[in-house]
């Protein structure tokens, strides 16, 4: 019997950096700061690109679609986003870099029939994939399709469509789990997953950070070092196994040999943008990546 939420997850994991690639290309950095965000600061940018399948989003919107940046964090950029550019005029820069970002990074191989296999089976499993309370994943799906004559752009739009819907589904487990987004992070800081100083970008004062620390020291999630205790551990386990199940509708739709097959196809992609050297070596995802720069 197939284990889809596990599969879920492993999918997630080849075609997280195919998204991802959006926020951290050269070609991504040019159209944005085409369009008059700065090019020296990432997070306009990210704000804007992410955000504008919501439309002119206000900062409490956005605040609840990402949960783990602070308030305060996201006021600091949105709604002010928006009188930079249009989300309209931000979805074509996404697009435009995403399109000039694959063609660097594949060359001929954007036009192997592969891509145009691997964006069919993708784009399954993004259209099996139940919306209700996903809100980025259902705004990101609300977009029209890119053309048949561009399958890497197809590939591309699929994978956001899943990753956010994945994503919605992290932050359901996460309020089940009883976690506000600072403590969501502290904790998963905690197990390792990634330094402390890789969140600091969420926006969360050192004080913020400590009062979060204390409540979930006071649960039995840390011990008195902030270091996961086997109980805090176990929760974000449980967590991410949540995480898994609600994410594994549409791997559920491909079946095992087509996830195998996406896997096999996108690998491709995959390589290119992790050696492009591009995201970072671990991410607040917890995702290690190898970064070997060959552009």
């Amino acid at each position: 019997m197939t284990d889809f939420p596990s599969l879920a997850r492993s999918t997630w994991h080849q075609l997280e950096p195919v998204h991802a690639s959006v926020y951290f290309s050269p070609e991504a950095t040019e159209e944005a700061a085409a369009l008059g965000y700065p090019a020296d600061s990432r997070w306009p940018r990210y704000f804007a690109l992410r955000s504008a399948p919501l439309g002119a989003a206000g900062p409490e919107l956005v605040t609840a679609a990402y949960y783990s940046f602070s308030p305060r964090a996201v006021r600091a950029y949105v709604p002010g986003v928006w009188d930079t550019a249009s989300p309209d005029a931000v979805l074509d820069a996404r697009l435009r870099a995403v399109d000039r970002t694959l063609r660097a990074l594949l060359g001929p191989g954007v036009d192997d029939p592969g891509i145009a296999e691997a964006a069919r089976l993708a784009r399954t499993a993004a259209e099996a994939a139940d919306l209700p309370g996903r809100t980025l994943a259902a705004a990101n799906r609300d977009l029209p399709w890119p053309g048949p004559e561009t399958p890497h752009l197809q590939l591309w739009h699929a994978a956001t469509v899943l990753r956010e819907h994945r994503g919605d589904g992290h932050l359901v487990a996460l309020r089940a789990a009883g976690l506000d987004g600072c403590e969501s992070l502290v904790s998963f800081a905690a197990i390792g997953a990634a330094p402390e100083p890789n969140f600091a970008t969420r926006g969360w004062t050192d004080e913020e950070w400590g009062a979060a620390r204390e409540r979930l020291t006071a649960r039995g999630w840390l011990d008195a070092e902030g270091r996961a205790t086997a109980l805090g551990r176990q929760r974000r386990d449980d967590i991410e196994r949540m995480t898994d199940e609600l994410a594994a509708e549409p791997y559920r739709a491909l079946g095992a040999d087509g996830c195998a097959r996406l896997a096999e196809l996108n690998g491709p992609v995959f390589a290119a943008v992790i050696g492009a050297g591009m995201l970072p070596t671990q991410s607040t995802l917890g995702i290690l990546t190898v970064r070997a720069p060959t552009r």
